[in-house]
This record gives structure tokens, sequence and C-alpha cells, in this order.
């Protein structure tokens, strides 16, 4: 695991000193034998009452069983790329229209996102469910769910942008100002970029959590991983060893999210090469570096 240097972690907290870094050695070898000890319980009284068995887990290798996860496997990848591809360009907008000047633009962005960020998602699935049905407002399974979703995370992705956008200089703005560029110009050309490009292992981080999300698919019975592992266990009766499979599934592809994730703040975070000094000389003045002669004819 990468470590901060010491003088970065000034600024989070003061240096440990020889007494605390014993005490943070001791406390970390009791909380791993607590938890091996736990473990090793758990795993003790699941083979006691034989759900270790072979013949438990068998089953869940067969081909028809493997079948039966991959549709709701796949129905929760198509339930996060919808999600995603509304939720990300609304986000963004949003964070664009909460950083306006103009209060006819600001302050509805500012209802939006801070409504959609405290009502909890399964409410506004019920809304789905329940109450929008009665006006006659009634759309498909996958839209139940894909719809609170896209609201609650287009405001949760509104507020990451938002938060690169005021991370750049002033001067940024300023420059693109006094280039002539109009302030629309500027954001689209010149802030958005970079912001986006700061706050893409948020934007990944979010992505996961939108993945995770989908399994509240199980209240609308639209057919992602979780409500199929929920009917599969109705059937075999196999209960800890149907959520086991699924959890690694889970594991598997939100752990490839996070990889991912993790690859883009390392370049993110690594330094940008300065220009050889020869080619900025050149850049900024052309006849500088040109011979003698031919500077003077």
């Amino acid at each position: 695991m990468k470590t901060l240097p010491s003088h970065q972690l000034a600024y989070l907290y003061d240096n440990p000193g020889p007494l605390a870094r014993r005490r943070a050695m001791v406390w970390s070898i009791v909380s791993v034998v607590v938890i091996a000890c736990v473990a090793v319980a758990g795993l003790w009284q699941l083979d006691e009452s034989e759900q270790l068995d072979s013949d438990r887990w068998t089953p869940l290798l067969s081909p028809d069983i493997a079948e039966y996860l991959f549709v709701g496997l796949r129905g929760t990848l198509v339930a996060a790329a919808v999600v995603a591809a509304f939720s990300l360009p609304l986000g963004v907008l949003l964070a664009v229209a909460r950083t306006s000047h103009s209060a006819l633009v600001r302050v509805p962005a500012i209802i939006f996102i801070e409504l959609f960020r405290t009502v909890p998602v399964l409410l506004l699935i019920y809304v789905m469910l329940f109450a929008l049905p009665t006006y006659g407002i009634n759309p498909g399974v996958l839209w139940k769910l894909a719809i609170p979703l896209v609201l609650a995370n287009s405001a949760a992705i509104a507020e990451i942008v938002r938060a690169g956008i005021l991370s750049l200089p002033r001067g940024q703005t300023e420059a693109g100002l006094s280039l002539g560029m109009r302030r629309s110009q500027v954001v689209r050309s010149v802030v958005l970029p970079q912001s986006l490009r700061n706050v893409t292992p948020s934007l990944v981080s979010q992505l996961v959590s939108l993945l995770k999300d989908t399994s509240l698919g199980y209240v609308v019975a639209f057919t992602e991983l979780l409500y199929r592992a929920q009917v599969l266990t109705s059937y075999n009766r196999l209960l800890i060893q149907t959520y086991v499979v699924v959890t690694l599934v889970y594991l598997i592809v939100n752990g490839s999210l996070s990889l991912l994730a993790a690859r883009l703040r390392a370049r993110t975070d690594a330094p940008v090469p300065l220009p050889a000094l020869a080619t900025t000389t050149s850049a900024v003045t052309p006849g500088a570096l040109a011979p003698e002669g031919a500077r003077h004819g």
C-alpha cells in the first residue's frame, strides 16, 4: 500500500511518537487476533451445522444455475449502464447550473441537488411503485428502478463535479474571459475538461455505489442478481451458499471498478513532466536560438 510521506501526514495529524506507535502496533495485533478468532468460530459453527458439506455447494456449480444467475448479473449491468448514462450528463449539467452566476439557474439546481441527496432511494422507488400508478403514470419495471437511481446519483455526481470546478484556480476562468471567450465557452472548453479529469476517480467510485444500488431492484421485481438469488434460495434452500456465490460476484465486479478507480487516481496524482527547456524557449522566442548570422541577416 502506498504511504504518504511524513511531511504530508503532518497536515492531517501529528506524527505519532514511539509510545503511540507501540500502542497502535499492540491494538492492531489484538484486532487481527480477534477477527481471526471470530472467523474460525464462524467456520466451526457452519461446519457443525453441515453448511460446508460438499453436497450443499456442488448444485451451485451446475450450468443451469450458473446461467440463471448470469441472467441476473446481466440485468444488474444493464440497469447500472442505463442509470450511469443518464446520471453522468445530468450531474454535470446540475454542477454547472449550481455554479452559475444567475440565480434563476442556480436556485433550482440547488433545490434539486439538496432534495434528492437527502431523500432515501427506497422512498423514491416506493413513489414510483405505489404513488405514481394511481395518477396513470406506470413505467416499465426497469424504469421504476432506474428513475429513482438517476435522481439520487445525478445529485451525488453534481456535487462531485462541483467540487472539481471549485478546486480550479479562479485565474483559469479569468484568463479565458480575458481572451474574449464567452463564459459558456470558458466553462465548456477550459473549466469542465480540467474538473472532470481531477474528479474521475471519485466518479468511478460513485459508479461502484451506483452498481450496488441496483440491488434494490428486488423491490420492483426487476430481474437483477440479488433478486435472482432470492428466488433461487426459495427453491434450493441453500441460503448461505447462494448468497456467498452472489457476494463473490459482486466482489469481482465492484473490485474491478475499484481497481480502475485506483489506477485513474494514480495517473491523476502523477506529476506532470515539465517541457524541455529548449522547446519552451524556442516556443516563446522563436528566433532566440537561431544562429547569430541568421538573426542579423
